[in-house]
């Protein structure tokens, strides 16, 4: 499968997701063209460590319903072949249709946040997070005029910061780009130690925050394990209190 048609599929899925009437999950799964052989082949070879996260059977079909992409496309594959992809040491983690150590499904996570219900229109879809509460967001119109490129919502500035990466481009950059230069201000001595304590549905909180000019030393500020969630109702609750737009 060439590049072009990858992401011309996933945006045929992306426009999918937002349709009202839903398909059943058989429409879903193709067993002759499937993206996962594909996916699987980029982990196999990636540069950083990916830890693939077992896939409960009625959990993937249960997800990938109610997300409503096809296999085809490396999202949907992810979905209903994977529990999740846990990325260098579980730093990053990319959600999949939940398992014991990522305990959270991409349709679910997204639920009450920019998904009203399943099978409605988003204009985003949170599709992965990090372990000092940075969270990945797949653009479905709500953040800009590039549809189907991926936003962090980064916990040192509060803002949704363009990436200019395809889901597909964003895979690559877990598999195999730089991650500590990415994240080069902020990790601590002994992370890899502290994110291994960390739950699936859990993030770092610190205190100061990242975003406040006291918060930038991350060998000086205290943190704590909180939920996910609670991360980033804060984040959300954080801009309204600053004025950020968005």
């Amino acid at each position: 499968m060439t590049k072009s048609l990858t992401i011309l599929l996933f945006l045929i899925s992306l426009m999918t997701f937002g349709q009202t009437k839903m398909r059943k999950v058989e429409e879903l799964i193709n067993k002759e063209d499937s993206a996962w052989p594909m996916v699987k082949e980029w982990i196999d070879s990636a540069k950083n460590r990916v830890e693939v996260l077992p896939a409960d059977p009625k959990n993937a079909e249960d997800a990938l319903y109610k997300t409503q992409v096809t296999t085809r496309s490396p999202m949907g594959a992810i979905v209903y072949m994977t529990g999740g992809l846990l990325i260098d040491n579980g730093w990053v983690r990319i959600l999949g249709s939940g398992s014991e150590k990522l305990n959270r499904s991409l349709p679910v996570w997204n639920k009450g946040k920019a998904l009203p219900d399943f099978g409605k229109n988003s204009s985003f879809l949170l599709i992965a997070d990090d372990a000092i509460g940075g969270f990945f967001l797949l653009n479905g119109g709500g953040l800009g005029d590039d549809l189907g490129k991926v936003y962090y919502f980064a916990p040192d500035t509060l803002e949704f910061e363009p990436l200019d990466l395809t889901y597909t481009e964003f895979l690559n950059f877990c598999f195999n780009n730089n991650l500590e230069k990415f994240y080069k201000d902020y990790r601590w001595k002994n992370w890899k130690d502290d994110v291994a304590k960390l739950k699936g549905d859990q993030v770092y909180n610190f205190f100061p925050n990242l975003w406040t000019k006291e918060g930038k030393d991350m060998n000086k500020v205290s943190r704590k394990a909180i939920s996910a969630e609670e991360q980033y109702n804060l984040n959300i609750d954080f801009r309204k209190h600053l004025g950020l737009t968005k």
